[in-house]
């Protein structure tokens, strides 16, 4: 099974999460990442491995999120909405493990 990197992803938990914020300012949070490099990221590029656990780290999201493994390169709409859950940082951690409760109860019943 091939596995795939989601930039499409990535891409946009990362312009969620800087929001109106700088690329430079967004750079120096995260440490060691360039505003170039963090510019091509929003763009679908795909990131050097260090670099991707860095933003990986920084959106406080598993670097799993990310991979497709499947034939077709989806991935599902749940593990989509966790991820940007996760990533947010207006929401409490107990509101957000809430919610993800809540997702996998509605997916459970489907």
């Amino acid at each position: 099974m091939e596995s795939t990197l989601n930039t499409e992803l990535l891409a946009g938990m990362v312009k969620s999460k800087r929001g109106a914020k700088g690329l430079r300012t967004i750079a120096e949070e995260i440490g060691g990442v360039s505003a170039p490099t963090l510019s091509r990221i929003e763009q679908g590029k795909i990131p050097d491995v260090d670099t991707f656990i860095k933003i990986c780290k920084w959106l406080d999201t598993s670097t799993d999120t990310f991979i497709l493994n499947s034939a077709d390169g989806s991935i599902s709409n749940k593990d989509i909405v966790v991820a940007h859950l996760r990533a947010d940082r207006e929401l409490a951690t107990d509101t957000v493990n809430m919610l993800i409760k809540m997702i996998d109860l509605a997916y459970a019943t489907k």
